[in-house]
C-alpha cells in the first residue's frame, strides 16, 4: 500500500506551494466523523510555511499500510504539514470536556488537533495544525521542542511494550509562535486505534444529553470493547462492563509507567485515553534519581501529579468517568464494583512486572509464600533506591547484568549506604539460589531497558534541531525503538545524566 498525487500539471498551475489533491490508496474510513456534529467541527488544518521533515518512523508508516519511502517526499510532507489535501479523509476537530488539576474545566476539546480520519485500523491526527473553535486562548500551533518530545517518547513508550498512541512523524516551519519566547511551529502526526478521552464522555454527561452520551458509549463498546455485549455469567450491563475493562486497561497502563519509573506530569481527565493508551505527551519524564515524590510538571504547583501520586489520580479519573457513564448503567453498586478492579489489577500488574525486572518470574520459590516473599523483597529495595535517589533505569540494568555475571560491585557503587544495599542483596541472592540463573539473566535483560528517553537526551536532539540537524532526532528514534539492545555507538546515552540536566524544566507550556 503507498500513497500516489494526482497533481494538475497544466501550464496554468506552476504554483507548489498552491493546494494540492494527495490521493492515497490507503482506504479511509470516518467512522467518528459518522456519529454526527453534536461530536465535532469539521474543520481543515491550517498551513505550514516551507515544511520540512524534523523526524518520521518507518515502523508506523509500515504499520499504517504507508510504503516508508513517502516518507521522505515533498508530496507527503505537505500533506502532513496540513497545506495539501488528503482524499477520503473528512478533517474535523472534536469536542469534549474534563477536570483539569482536580477542577471542573467545562468545555476543552481538540485545540490544536485535527482528525483526519481512519486508516487500516488507526485513526490518523495532526497536532498542533491551527486554530479551531475549542482553542479558547490558544493559537492551535505546537512548538517544535514539545512536538520532538512527543514524537520520540511515542515511540519510546511502545518499544518499552507499554500501551500507547504512536507518532508517524513530526514536520517543521520557520512560522514563529509565541510561548515564554518565540518559538518555531511543528506538527505530529500521530496515529491510535481511536483518540476518544474519558472527557468526552464528561462532556455529555455534564450537559445532561442522554442521547449522544449512549450515542458515544455504544459506538466504542461496538468498535473496541465487543466484548461488553458478551452474555456472562457476572452480573452488569454493557456499560457497567465498560468501565470495569476501561478501569482494568488503566490499572495496566499506570503500572507500566511505575515500573519504569515515568512520569507523566499531567493526568487530567481529558487526557485520559478510552483504549488505556499513554497519551498526550507534555512535561512528562523518565526519573533519573529515583524519588517517590518526583514532580516533573513544573506547573504542577502543588504536585497532584507527583509520581507516587499516579496510580490514585488514575483511580480519580475513573470515578469521573464513571460517574459519566452513571446515566447509562444507572447501578452504583455495579459502578462501585466496576472501579473496585482497579487496585487488584494495578498490584497484580505492577508485582508481575518488577518481579520480571528481578528475574524471579520463571520458576516457582520453594517458599511458603513465593508472593509475600517477592513483595518484601520489592518494597524493600525501591525504599533503598529512595533513600540513596539511585538513577533508576541505571541500577535495573546494572543488576540485570549483575545477575548474569554474579558480581554485584558496579550496582553496589550506586548506592551511599552499603551496609542496608548489602542486607536487602544477601536476601535477593538466597532468592536467587531457587532459580535457573540463565533464564532469570536473559528475562531481566528483556525487562529492564538499557535507554530510556531521559530528559537531557530529549533536549540535545531539540537544540540540534532548532539548527535544522535532525541527526540527534533520528539517532534517539533508532536507540529508543529498541531499548534493550545494546546499541554499543550511543553506550554514552546509558549512562548517569550530566549535571546540567537536573536544571531542565519542563511545564504545560507547549
Amino acid at each position: 500500500m503507498g500513497l500516489t498525487i494526482q497533481r494538475d500539471n497544466s501550464p496554468m498551475n506552476t504554483d507548489r506551494s498552491s493546494p494540492q489533491l494527495v490521493q492515497t490508496d490507503l482506504a479511509w474510513h470516518n467512522r467518528f466523523h459518522q456519529l454526527g456534529p453534536d461530536f465535532f467541527t469539521p474543520l481543515a488544518p491550517q498551513a505550514l510555511t516551507e515544511p520540512y521533515w524534523v523526524g518520521r518512523s518507518e515502523a508506523v508508516a509500515n504499520l499504517l499500510g504507508l510504503q516508508p519511502s513517502l516518507l521522505y517526499t515533498e508530496d507527503l510532507l505537505q500533506a502532513l504539514a496540513g497545506n495539501w489535501p488528503i482524499t477520503g479523509t473528512q478533517p474535523l476537530a472534536s469536542v469534549y470536556s474534563g477536570h483539569q488539576f482536580g477542577s471542573w474545566a467545562g468545555q476543552l476539546g481538540d485545540g490544536r488537533a485535527i482528525l483526519l480520519g481512519e486508516t487500516n485500523g488507526f485513526e490518523v491526527q495532526l497536532k498542533g495544525s491551527g486554530l479551531t473553535p475549542y482553542s479558547r486562548m490558544g493559537d492551535g500551533r505546537a512548538v517544535l521542542r514539545s512536538s520532538i518530545r512527543e514524537f520520540v517518547c511515542s515511540e519510546a513508550m511502545h518499544g518499552l511494550g507499554i500501551p500507547t498512541t504512536r507518532a508517524l512523524c513530526v514536520t517543521g516551519s520557520d512560522d514563529q509562535v509565541w510561548r515564554e519566547t518565540p518559538e518555531t511551529a511543528a506538527v505530529v502526526t500521530r496515529i491510535a486505534p481511536s483518540f476518544i478521552r474519558f472527557g468526552h464522555f464528561e462532556h455529555f454527561a455534564a450537559r445532561q444529553q442522554l442521547s449522544p452520551l449512549r450515542k458515544l458509549a455504544d459506538y466504542v463498546i461496538e468498535r473496541y470493547y465487543p466484548a461488553c455485549l458478551t452474555p456472562s455469567t457476572q452480573s452488569g450491563n454493557a456499560y457497567a462492563k465498560l468501565l470495569q475493562s476501561v478501569t482494568e486497561r488503566t490499572a495496566v497502563m499506570v503500572a507500566h509507567w511505575q515500573s519504569v519509573g515515568f512520569c507523566h506530569g499531567v493526568m487530567n481527565t481529558d487526557n485520559m485515553s478510552i483504549l488505556g493508551l499513554t497519551m498526550d505527551f507534555g512535561p512528562f519524564q523518565f526519573m533519573d534519581a529515583f524519588d517517590p515524590g518526583h514532580i516533573c510538571n513544573h506547573s504542577d504547583h502543588g504536585g497532584r501529579y507527583a509520581f507516587d501520586q499516579q496510580p490514585d489520580i488514575a483511580h480519580w479519573n475513573l470515578y469521573a468517568l464513571g460517574q459519566a457513564l452513571m446515566p447509562l448503567i444507572a447501578d452504583q453498586a455495579q459502578a462501585l464494583a466496576a472501579l473496585g478492579t482497579f487496585k487488584p489489577t494495578f498490584k497484580h500488574q505492577f508485582h508481575q512486572l518488577m518481579c520480571a525486572k528481578l528475574g524471579l518470574m520463571d520458576v516457582a520459590s520453594q517458599t511458603s509464600d513465593p508472593t509475600l516473599a517477592d513483595q518484601q523483597l520489592i518494597t524493600e529495595l525501591l525504599q533503598l533506591l529512595a533513600i540513596d535517589r539511585v538513577d533508576y533505569t541505571l541500577f535495573w540494568r546494572r543488576l540485570s547484568q549483575a545477575v548474569a555475571s554474579q558480581h554485584f560491585e558496579a550496582v553496589r557503587d550506586l548506592f551511599l549506604d552499603r551496609p542496608m544495599f548489602d542486607h536487602w542483596l544477601l536476601q535477593y541472592k538466597e532468592r536467587l539460589m531457587l532459580i535457573n540463573k540463565e533464564l532469570q539473566a536473559d528475562l531481566m535483560l528483556k525487562s529492564n531497558p538499557k535507554f530510556v528517553l531521559r530528559n537531557y537526551l530529549g533536549e540535545k536532539a531539540i537544540q540540534a534541531a532548532k539548527t535544522k540537524d535532525f541527526s540527534v532526532v533520528a539517532d534517539l528514534l533508532k536507540v529508543l525503538q529498541h531499548p534493550f539492545d545494546e546499541h554499543p555507538a550511543f553506550e554514552s546515552w546509558a549512562g548517569s545524566p550530566p549535571d546540567w540536566a537536573a536544571s531542565i524544566a519542563i511545564s504545560c507550556s507547549s
